[in-house]
């Protein structure tokens, strides 16, 4: 640095203040504390400072609310904001104002350090900024722990693009609650949001669905129908579960994604789209690539923004706020005053593994806002419900699908073995059991006809043959 910048540094806690303040000064900054009766707004209208690092609670009002007041005064000045009030709405807030950056506290003090120098090495007008959108202050997401901030701060760097965004987590975790708030609260919140499910969508149907069709393009085709990226058009069309989509459309829609245009079945003349794509997924689309189940260009046409959600078992910290939200949801729903949570009773929502995510959690507290008489829901009756769940789940009801169910088991096998290791070879034997009832019971669906059989599971005839002789697979011929 030819000259020293000066940093403002503002913030109702003197000892955050000084932390920071001594931090800055041993990267070369000159520093102005504010605080403790020292008014922020009088130190920028005297010119004081090149960049503001302020909190949102000070001394003398709320430093978002300054933020606008700022920027009339010192529009070349540069905000970073800090705050303990680690939502959604604070990160979404501070970037609109405005803000160069949000930083939830607790934060590391060199990544304070290297924003506080990438903002002054930033020429005015080339960070880009949000225009002024009045709020809703719901929180639309809920969670405050650290592996929330990150999917935080991303969305709200997002909401003034139209950059396509790949949105990957387990099932249950939120992924179309994280979409919904990236069009909901960008610029095209006042066009339409129009989801479609790949999983949900006969295979052979998806086209048609996704781009329309045509009078007569097809048997049962007696109007023209409008497909969903017509629908998005100017707004958002979130594509869920996107690695269940046939290679087919995959194709089709590369295509649309390069050229920005799309012809529906059965018509000739291709009409642009003006939709921004946001896709979600809880399968490993590399591992598809690697099987040849997904387009690799395409998802890299997806994949320009990632976006991973954590599962809640590495949240377990925005549990009771979860939980407490899903109970007042509930209450209102059924009529019922709202329920409180027992200290117990969070301990043991805290340990379990949550295999289902925030959708198992808010399904446990729908069933424990009826079921349950008592004002305060007690411990027990938590466990209670998770075991019944549990056991439900065993045969057939899980609510995280397959790979929950496995996930559970697998997660038992190795607490039985208490600490030690099982023995060698255990991926063929999980591979042997899930291989096993699989065959038996395609090959009982099919009527004991392997030829049949092979072509559902996607096997060769031989490797079919082979696997049954192998696990032992019993043949009941002529049983549907």
């Amino acid at each position: 640095m030819a000259t020293t910048s000066t940093i403002l540094v503002a913030d109702d806690d003197s000892g955050i203040r000084t932390v920071v303040t001594q931090a800055l000064v041993r990267s070369g900054y000159d520093v102005i504390p504010v605080g403790d009766g020292t008014s922020l707004m009088d130190k920028v209208r005297s010119g004081e400072g090149d960049l503001l690092v302020t909190d949102v609670i000070l001394p003398d009002g709320n430093g978002l609310d300054m933020i606008p007041e700022i920027q009339a005064l010192r529009p070349d000045m540069k905000i970073i904001v800090m705050s303990a009030q680690t939502t959604l709405m604070t990160a979404v807030k501070a970037t609109e104002l405005g803000a160069y950056e949000y930083l939830p506290k607790p934060f590391d003090i060199n990544e304070l350090t290297r924003n506080i120098k990438a903002a002054l090495d930033t020429t005015p007008g080339d960070e880009g900024t949000f225009g002024m959108v009045a709020l809703d202050e719901r929180l639309p997401i809920i969670g405050r722990s650290p592996a929330m901030q990150d999917i935080y701060r991303t969305i709200a760097r997002l909401l003034n693009t139209d950059l396509t965004v790949m949105i990957t987590g387990e099932s249950g975790t939120g992924k179309e609650l994280v979409a919904r708030a990236l069009h909901d609260f960008g610029r095209r919140a006042d066009q339409a949001f129009v989801a479609v499910n790949m999983a949900a969508i006969p295979r052979d149907l998806i086209e048609s669905e996704l781009f329309g069709y045509e009078k007569g393009a097809f048997t049962g085709a007696v109007q023209r129908s409008p497909g969903r990226f017509a629908q998005a058009d100017g707004g958002t069309l979130f594509l869920d579960e996107i690695g269940d989509m046939p290679s087919e459309a995959q194709t089709r829609l590369l295509r649309v994604l390069q050229e920005g245009e799309f012809t529906s079945i059965g018509g000739r003349t291709p009409q642009k789209t003006n939709a921004r794509i946001i896709a979600a997924t809880h399968r490993d689309l590399r591992q598809l690539i690697a099987e040849g189940q997904f387009r690799e260009d395409l998802f890299f046409r997806l994949n320009v923004v990632p976006l991973s959600i954590p599962p809640l078992r590495d949240r377990i910290d925005d549990i009771p706020e979860l939980a407490q939200f899903f109970l007042k949801k509930a209450g209102k729903a059924a009529g019922f005053a709202e329920k409180q949570l027992s200290d117990k009773a969070v301990k043991h929502l805290k340990r379990h593994n949550w295999p289902g995510n925030v959708r198992e959690l808010e399904n446990l507290m729908q069933r424990l806002t009826v079921l349950v008489p008592e004002d305060t829901i007690p411990g027990h009756m938590v466990d209670g419900e998770i075991d019944a769940r549990h056991e439900t789940s065993s045969v057939g009801g899980d609510s995280g699908g397959l790979g929950g169910s496995a996930e559970r088991h697998i997660s038992d096998y190795f607490r039985a073995h208490r600490g030690k290791l099982p023995a060698s070879g255990l991926y063929d034997r999980i591979l042997r059991e899930v291989e096993k009832p699989l065959i038996s019971l395609t090959l009982e669906a099919t009527g004991g006809n392997q030829v049949k059989a092979a072509a559902v599971l996607g096997l060769n005839r031989n490797t079919l043959r082979k696997k049954i002789r192998d696990l032992g697979v019993d043949i009941v011929r002529g049983k549907k």
